[in-house]
């Protein structure tokens, strides 16, 4: 499962114009539904790169709704981050704790761009996704998107 800052680190990173090898593998898995996103990371793309969600449109990615075992889980998350109301620090917010729940009840590994705090801010509410992920009582597994690209092997010619 996608979030939104892999799909745009992609997008900006590597240009359908110039790697339409990389696009034309990304769209037979976003077709095949090895690539998919929660609802609200689509709509996060779709704010921030417009032509990329208009890409992921055309080729039907499998966007998973916001249930309520899903917001019962961020909600989890939220008060294990000690989160008071919509008092957010400079880590995740609401779109990111749904984006997390999601991956953890639809057991989903999480591709996420987000940075790595090797040694978390000590404000909880300071912590990235990948901090929150790797939580004892969150545990989502996260890969960042090179290192998806990376696992799976495959050569773009």
């Amino acid at each position: 499962m996608f979030d939104a800052s892999s799909m745009i680190y992609a997008w900006d990173n590597y240009p359908i114009e110039q790697f339409p090898g990389l696009w034309n593998w990304m769209a037979d898995r976003v077709a095949r539904g090895l690539i998919q996103m929660s609802e609200v990371a689509v709509e996060e793309v779709g704010h921030k790169a417009p032509e990329c969600a208009a890409w992921l449109k055309n080729f039907d990615m499998r966007k998973l709704p916001v249930t309520e075992a899903i917001l019962l889980e961020a909600m989890r998350f939220k008060a294990l981050l000690e989160i008071e109301e919509d008092r957010y620090g400079s880590g995740v917010d609401e779109n990111d704790l749904i984006i997390i729940a999601t991956a953890k009840v639809n057991s989903c590994e999480l591709v996420t761009n987000e940075a790595f705090q090797s040694s978390a801010n000590k404000q909880k509410r300071n912590w990235k996704i990948p901090a929150v992920c790797n939580m004892d009582t969150v545990h989502v597994e996260w890969i960042s998107y090179l290192d998806y690209l990376k696992r799976t092997g495959a050569i773009f010619g």
